[in-house]
């Protein structure tokens, strides 16, 4: 298999494989539709999903969002009642699971692919409700204690309107951890960035393997970035985002930009409606 030694034109197929490893760690990417605007193109869910854990397992920028929220959650005491909005894999719901035994878990994916990776991956706890839906056809009884949103506002359709959902799923003071792609993704810059790690870690043949491995995210990159360049998916900035937030009925406990400055992540309690 060839593998290039620089960076910049790369020969296919490793050239595909490389692209691949460059996507974001979106939990949830091509299944909404903004508005009217131009639907990116149709990508084989079921592969992506396999090969997006592949990718998660070796993006030390996707584990310290892992570690962060694990943080996080350990200093909660005992939440009965958690959403994961377009929850994907489950990668988050399985460290809820672990963390929150107790809890009960509402899984929130609109994609049956996604879907059919978290369920396999969560078989083994018996307090998770999956639902296969999206954001605007869920349920909002208004007794969730946290609701986990991570990479998956910006492709819902009418982010305002989303945000108050999870408003409305939450009871007054309750809590929303959200973390979401708010700049256009640079797939040079990822590149780079990956394949560097990668190669340090497992050697110039291993880091092509693993690209060869996650080439199934190829199509999705670029159905990413084209559909952030024609407004299909959001992009916004970090003040953006909190005022979003804010209008929804959030106080704004904690804000950072994350994920190598192409993420926002705010942690919020729901003030009363």
């Amino acid at each position: 298999m060839l593998c290039p030694a620089q960076f910049g034109t790369f020969p296919d197929p490793v050239a595909r494989g490389i692209a691949a490893m460059s996507a974001h760690s979106v939990e949830n990417n091509n299944i909404f539709s903004k508005g009217e605007g131009r639907r990116a193109a149709q990508t084989d869910w079921q592969a992506y999903a396999t090969a997006y854990d592949l990718l998660s397992a070796h993006n030390p920028e996707y584990q310290s969002l892992l570690s962060g929220f694990e943080g996080f959650l350990s200093q909660l005491n005992g939440p009965s009642v958690i959403y994961d909005i377009g929850g994907g894999t489950g990668n988050y719901s399985q460290i809820i699971a672990r963390r929150c035994p107790n809890s009960q878990i509402r899984f929130i994916e609109p994609d049956s692919g996604m879907l059919g990776v978290a369920q396999r991956k969560l078989s083994d706890h018996d307090n998770i409700i999956f639902e296969n839906a999206g954001l605007e056809s869920a349920g909002a009884p208004g007794d969730a204690d946290l609701i986990v949103s991570i990479h998956s506002l910006y492709a819902m359709p009418d982010q305002e309107d989303r945000l108050a959902d999870m408003r409305r799923m939450l009871r007054p003071g309750g809590l929303l951890y959200l973390v979401d792609l708010g700049r256009e993704m640079n797939v040079s810059d990822w590149r780079r960035y990956l394949f560097g790690h990668l190669r340090r870690e497992h050697g110039l043949l291993g880091a092509c393997r693993i690209f060869w491995q996650g080439r199934e995210i190829a199509k999705q990159n670029a159905n990413i970035r084209s559909s952030q360049e024609d407004g299909t998916y959001w992009t916004h900035s970090g003040d953006e985002l909190a005022t979003a937030v804010r209008d929804a009925g959030f106080e704004i406990l904690r804000q950072e930009v994350v994920y190598r400055g192409y993420s926002d992540l705010l942690v919020c309690r729901a003030i009363d409606l």
